[in-house]
């Protein structure tokens, strides 16, 4: 990764001509928002002078604390490709801080920083790799999204059948031009599903790759007239969106969780890590699927797992050991969606298996069958538990996890709760087309 200096940051906005500067930061729900200045308030940007209205940011402070500066990390500068050629537009992402110099409890960048500097501590380094799905759908006259698409398209097909793939091309493209390196891009099982993989990297860049990637293929899908929509389920009938998470560790430049001389070629560190994730994953649930949506995905029929299992050998449990070893040896965490907060999710994945390598947790042996087609009591003698089966159930489960509460700190958990609760209840007030069809004529 680049080093910049504030003089390197002027100096590049010069010389290519950038006229805006977008100060980008992410709320405690993963929606991306900025502010916007002009090249003449760089320099104050710069020494960390431009302050915001935290108060009117959902979960950040109240009125009577609002005030907020936003501390540009340098080394994310870039410019958007979209954006006029003349007068460009640039950006940056920002940490928060309060008016004292502390860096705010609220601000999710901070809490994944402090569990990347917990690992660092213990001499390692978090690498991500992430599996972002979302959908392709028509805008209506007024441009507004729908949920309908003219495409019937499936796993690995390409156009004509395919008729997103010009889109995707472009933002391909596009993502290259901002300096990702694209591994691979397909549709994906369900019409208008497509999925565009990017190269790992270190947990914090990553997350602010993640963010990145989700603004440039909704800018983009708008340039063809289509909306690119992250939501886990928006169709009853076919696949959801997940976001596999491709996780590994190392120390001194090695894969720690590789291990030839074991028969699936896996370190009792990588073996501990498992047991963490496994042990923790009712209480980060919350945060890896943190819509009601979320739930309407994690269910029998559709590839996405709900049972809290491990395997080197097949898809159905929620956690899998990717066939390559040796340097790319990894453990995928299939169950997070593409609505997380990507900061948090890896904050609280990490925590939760460095907790299994510092408490030893074993894992239970791998689930070798395809857990769907088990009975109720097969899965029971294996002692295999399902994911919380609603929004409600996950919030629960968050606030009795010491370590995920612990990890997000007291701020984030008390806020956070009460807004996913808000948001049960609201749910649970309205009245649905299901409902309507199955009881209007019978009652």
């Amino acid at each position: 990764m680049s080093s910049y200096t504030k003089q390197d940051i002027m100096r590049m906005v010069e010389e290519e001509d950038v006229e805006f500067i977008r100060l980008q930061f992410t709320d405690m729900f993963g929606t991306l928002k900025n502010v916007a200045i002009t090249k003449s308030q760089l320099g104050k940007a710069l020494d960390n002078q431009c302050m915001f209205d935290g108060s009117s940011i959902e979960g950040f402070v109240r009125i009577e604390e609002s005030d907020m500066y936003l501390h540009p990390d340098l080394d994310t500068f870039v410019t958007f490709p979209w954006r006029p050629q003349q007068g460009k537009v640039a950006r940056v992402i920002c940490d928060i801080y309060r008016p004292d110099g502390t860096p705010f409890e609220g601000d999710p960048r901070y809490i994944l920083k402090k569990s990347l500097a917990k690992a660092a501590e213990m001499g390692y380094q978090f690498d991500v790799g992430p599996e972002c799905e979302f959908f392709l759908f028509h805008t209506d006259e007024d441009g507004c999204p729908t949920t309908l698409t003219h495409e019937r398209a499936g796993y690995f097909d390409l156009g004509p059948v395919d008729l997103g793939e010009n889109a995707r091309r472009d933002m391909v493209l596009t993502l290259e031009d901002m300096g990702f390196e694209i591994e691979a891009s397909h549709h994906e099982v369900a019409p208008a599903q497509h999925e565009i993989d990017f190269r790992y990297g270190e947990g914090l860049a990553t997350a602010d790759n993640i963010m990145t990637f989700k603004l440039a293929v909704k800018t983009i899908a708008k340039r063809f007239g289509l909306f690119a929509s992250f939501m886990p389920k928006p169709k009853h009938g076919v696949n959801g969106s997940g976001m596999h998470i491709n996780m590994s560790v190392s120390k001194d430049g090695k894969n720690i969780f590789c291990d030839e001389s074991d028969e699936l070629g896996l370190s009792q560190e990588a073996y501990y890590f498992i047991g963490g994730l496994m042990e923790h994953m009712k209480g980060i649930a919350a945060i890896t699927n943190p819509l009601v949506n979320s739930y309407k995905r994690l269910v029998p029929g559709y590839e996405a797992p709900i049972y809290i299992a491990w395997s080197a050998t097949n898809r159905s449990p929620l956690i899998r050991i990717p066939a390559a070893r040796g340097e790319a040896t990894r453990i995928e965490l299939r169950c997070p969606d593409p609505a997380a907060n990507p900061y948090l999710a890896l904050a609280v994945c990490l925590a939760a298996g460095l907790d299994g390598i510092g408490q030893k947790i074993k894992p239970p042996a791998q689930v070798k069958a395809n857990i769907f087609h088990m009975g109720k009591e097969e899965k029971e003698a294996l002692h295999i538990e399902p994911l919380p089966s609603n929004l409600q159930e996950a919030v629960e489960e968050m606030k009795k996890d010491s370590l995920v509460k612990r990890v997000l700190g007291e701020h984030i958990v008390e806020r956070y709760a009460e807004a996913k609760k808000a948001e049960w209840e609201a749910y649970q007030e309205q009245v649905t087309d299901w409902e309507i069809n199955q009881y209007l004529y019978k009652v």
